[in-house]
């Protein structure tokens, strides 16, 4: 068990020092909002049920009786609320002899932003790990797949060929979506929401969807993503850890959710046995996808 004691801080014990630097930085703020749909849970574990719907309504001829269709449950997805503690235990011997207010009280930032940055890890490996079979949903499938399967057959929500990021595979992307069906093989009025990337992709993202002729051409043509407005909306995620995948957010409801059971917690006691001070940090929450119609995107070239 760590614990920090005179030995951690010697500097600390002595005057002198300017100041200290290095426990606290500023943070990136929460990230997962645009990645995510924020719920909250008061159970152990979360499910979101897909119904496949009705198909379409078939030619009744004259005295014939109407055709009947089945509204039947689908895949289930589940996401199971995960606990995760962090905390610092001080001697009572450091807290006398420290002459620094400054390094006590960086201490509990540190804690706060120790666990803002572990949600913003935890919410971005979803995306990390889209395109892994080893993370899948409620359809046995990863979350971006072109095998997703449905009552019509298998249905796509990643790009057929995987490309980087450009003017000509967002148009392949967004038409994809603009071509999405329901589980019954009817279309559906989904819409881009969110262009989702990493840090090394910030500065082309801007220049492919706000230029307003196209990007790194001489033709004098429009940039059609501009003038339509196809996607309203550039999130550039810190902890996305692959640079060239990139990601399409929908307006597919109960896709990608945030689900928290216990919001951070911060809590504080004394050993009565050795005066030492204990103060911890509690979350508990899970992150997963119901509807994978929720999410496109494209691994990179």
């Amino acid at each position: 068990m760590a614990v920090i004691t005179t030995g951690s801080h010697p500097k600390a014990l002595w005057p002198g020092v300017y100041a200290w630097f290095g426990a606290k930085y500023n943070e990136h703020g929460d990230q997962n909002v645009k990645l995510f749909d924020a719920k909250t849970s008061n159970k152990n574990y979360e499910e979101i049920v897909e119904q496949t719907g009705f198909g379409i309504a078939p030619v009744k001829a004259e005295g014939s009786g109407a055709a009947y269709d089945s509204h039947a449950q689908g895949v289930t997805s589940r996401g199971t609320n995960v606990a995760y503690a962090l905390g610092y235990i001080v001697t009572r011997e450091e807290k006398d002899d420290n002459l620094y207010e400054a390094v006590s009280m960086q201490r509990a930032a540190s804690l706060a932003f120790s666990m803002a940055t572990t949600r913003n890890i935890v919410g971005a490996n979803v995306y990390n790990r889209a395109f892994n079979s080893s993370y899948t949903g409620g359809d046995g499938k990863e979350l971006l797949a072109t095998d997703h399967s449905s009552l019509v057959g298998n249905q796509s929500n990643e790009l057929a060929t995987a490309a980087d990021l450009s003017e000509a595979s967002i148009e392949d992307l967004t038409i994809n979506i603009l071509d999405a069906k329901n589980s019954k093989g009817l279309q559906i009025a989904l819409q881009p929401k969110c262009l989702i990337i990493p840090t090394a992709l910030t500065y082309e993202a801007q220049r492919i969807l706000k230029s307003s002729l196209q990007a790194g051409s001489a033709n004098n043509d429009i940039n059609a993503l501009n003038s339509m407005n196809v996607i309203p909306d550039i999130a550039v995620n810190n902890y996305l850890t692959d640079s060239d995948a990139w990601f399409i957010r929908t307006n597919a409801p109960e896709s990608l959710c945030w689900f928290d059971r216990n919001a951070v917690e911060f809590s504080k006691d004394e050993d009565f046995d050795t005066d030492n001070a204990k103060a911890k940090a509690y979350m508990r929450f899970v992150p997963f996808w119901g509807d994978w119609r929720g999410l496109y995107g494209s691994p990179g070239a």
